[in-house]
């Protein structure tokens, strides 16, 4: 859920304009997932432009603290939200921790990264929603070491209905600075796509797990 149109605007015009989102409707990226895709988000890139990325993180914490309120811990999920959910930790002055994919398989084999006591609040950070099913597993990590997860926010998501499910089926509550629907009016509006690549962004959305381009 996107929670204020302006940034959503605003963050899709940002996204476009630094490339973190590439649209190639003639030559589909594939994901690792195996799906056929016009477009590819990178949003580490914002790391790389400190004007940018001081929006994100203002704009991500002002909207930590009008859902939750302050939380005892921000959590990164490994390892595309590590520097942004720092970031925010760092702007609401609270402690940061990230949780990798699975725990290592050597050291102290930690899974959870930085300092997490039991029944402390938890408002976990994402730079990306696909399916998500990489994040809500960040989630259970965290829950199952004593975590009281209050929410997610995350820069984009895409939308799909498989990732509205999971969360619903979680019991997550879900909110992101933008998402697709946004990114490709603005695309279309400042003239970043042609109108018959845009009839092509749209059928890719309404099934991306069988899309051919």
């Amino acid at each position: 859920m996107v929670l204020d149109k302006d940034t959503a605007k605003k963050t899709a015009e940002l996204l476009l304009q630094i490339n973190a989102i590439k649209l190639k409707p003639e030559n589909p990226f594939t994901w690792a997932s195996g799906w056929k895709s016009p477009i590819y988000c990178d949003n580490r890139i914002i790391l790389s432009y400190p004007s940018i990325r001081n929006y994100v993180r203002e704009q991500m914490g002002k909207q930590v603290e009008s859902l939750y309120g302050k939380p005892d811990v921000i959590a990164g999920v490994a390892t595309g939200a590590i520097g942004i959910g720092m970031l925010v930790a760092e702007y609401l002055g609270l402690p940061f921790i990230y949780v990798r994919p699975e725990a290592k398989s050597h050291g102290r084999q930690n899974q959870i990264e930085g300092r997490l006591e039991a029944n402390q609040s938890v408002v976990v950070i994402e730079d990306l929603i696909s399916t998500g099913k990489s994040s809500l597993n960040a989630v259970d990590a965290l829950k199952s070491n004593g975590a009281n997860v209050k929410g997610m926010l995350a820069i984009f998501t895409y939308g799909f209905d498989v990732a509205n499910e999971n969360f619903k089926k979680f019991g997550l509550d879900l909110h992101t600075l933008s998402n697709y629907d946004y990114l490709i009016q603005q695309a279309s509006d400042t003239n970043y796509i042609k109108e018959n690549q845009l009839k092509t962004l749209l059928e890719w959305k309404s099934s991306p797990s069988t899309w051919q381009s």
